[in-house]
């Protein structure tokens, strides 16, 4: 059956329809109404009962008031894990002292921290920032000298077979992150230097403080960057002279040129005012269905690495079984009855 105006979905907002279209709206309407009645009072796969009643409010604006809480599971020598607020878990790169620099322990925490939280049904969405003055100096030289400088290995091809899969290791601690279904938010202040700028690529949004700066500073130690800088920054900022020229001369990249150039969304004046602005778009993302988010950040980055059609053909196997969610009925319920998302309670995913 034909919509009665030719935007998608226009009878959810009455303000897409000319007048002559209002009454054909509200019929639409009540037939929409009485197919989420037969669907929320049909037996589902857990015997669930819906009702279309006024739903209660959410307990999720006192939750975020409350102070951090360290997370359970997560006891790291560089990073450190709290919930934020309700959904949302911060993790800071946690070496002040070293002004962040990515140490041993760093490189293999980060992988068991993001696998950890890809299964945790609590979180759906993460905000990763940099505790004291910086986001991160990038690798921690003195410490990975050994790994780096002195390799094992009796002859040049053992010696290039270690180096490899130390490599390999060492991209997979920000390859976690985009495999992480749930949305991370990078939030940047001061300098963000080599390692630091693989990170934040690899993540889904990304907002700094006016104080910030990006340099990708490995040709500067003799190095081409390896784990992920000359992959993602391409794709993220569209201009390949410009990453040329980045990644030749090491100069830094401050916030107003990173902002303009779609390195990142917003620029905050300060720290903390960049923190809340985070966390605000964290509690507003976690109040969305997780089925919803999650599906959008696992075919956004299939779509980017693969052609219009594959990702196509990739979305339409997977809404196949998604669409059948109860959050899809919850959500336009909540629409119909002009209720805030945020009064909607999503099962855990």
């Amino acid at each position: 059956m034909a919509a009665p105006c030719a935007r998608p979905l226009s009878f959810l907002r009455s303000d897409y329809c000319s007048d002559n279209s209002v009454l054909m709206a509200a019929a639409v309407s009540r037939g929409l109404r009485d197919l989420l009645t037969r669907r929320l009072t049909a037996p589902t796969h857990r015997s669930l009962r819906l009702s279309l009643r006024p739903m209660g409010s959410s307990t999720q604006d006192e939750a975020s008031r409350a102070a951090p809480i360290k997370a359970p599971d997560h006891n790291y020598e560089s990073l450190l894990v709290t919930s934020a607020q309700k959904h949302v878990l911060h993790v800071q790169l946690n070496r002040p002292d070293k002004r962040n620099a990515m140490n041993k322990a760093f490189w293999s925490e980060m992988v068991e921290c993001f696998n950890k939280i890809a299964q945790d049904s609590d979180c759906r969405v993460v905000v990763i920032s940099g505790a004291g003055k910086m986001f991160t100096a990038g690798i921690d030289l003195v410490d990975m000298a050994s790994d780096l400088l002195q390799p094992h290995g009796d002859d040049v091809a053992r010696i290039s077979w270690y180096l490899r899969n130390l490599i390999t290791r060492y991209q997979e601690t920000f390859n976690v992150i985009e495999k992480c279904p749930k949305p991370v938010i990078a939030a940047i202040h001061g300098g963000c230097i080599g390692g630091g700028v693989d990170l934040v690529t690899a993540c889904d949004i990304r907002y700094c403080a006016q104080d910030a700066f990006f340099q990708v500073k490995e040709v500067d130690v003799g190095l081409a960057a390896d784990v992920g800088t000359l992959q993602r920054l391409p794709r993220i900022i569209g201009n390949q002279s410009l990453v040329n020229e980045l990644a030749f001369t090491c100069r830094k990249m401050m916030a107003d040129e990173a902002l303009g150039s779609g390195l990142v969304s917003r620029v905050f004046p300060n720290k903390e005012a960049m923190l809340d602005a985070a966390f605000a778009l964290a509690a507003e993302i976690s109040s969305k269905s997780p089925v919803a988010v999650q599906g959008t950040k696992v075919n956004l980055v299939y779509a980017r690495d693969h052609s219009v059609a594959e990702g196509l053909k990739y979305m339409s196997t997977w809404n196949m079984s998604m669409l059948q969610t109860e959050d899809v009925v919850k959500s336009v319920q909540a629409l119909m009855e002009k209720k805030d998302l945020k009064d909607v309670a999503f099962s855990k995913l």
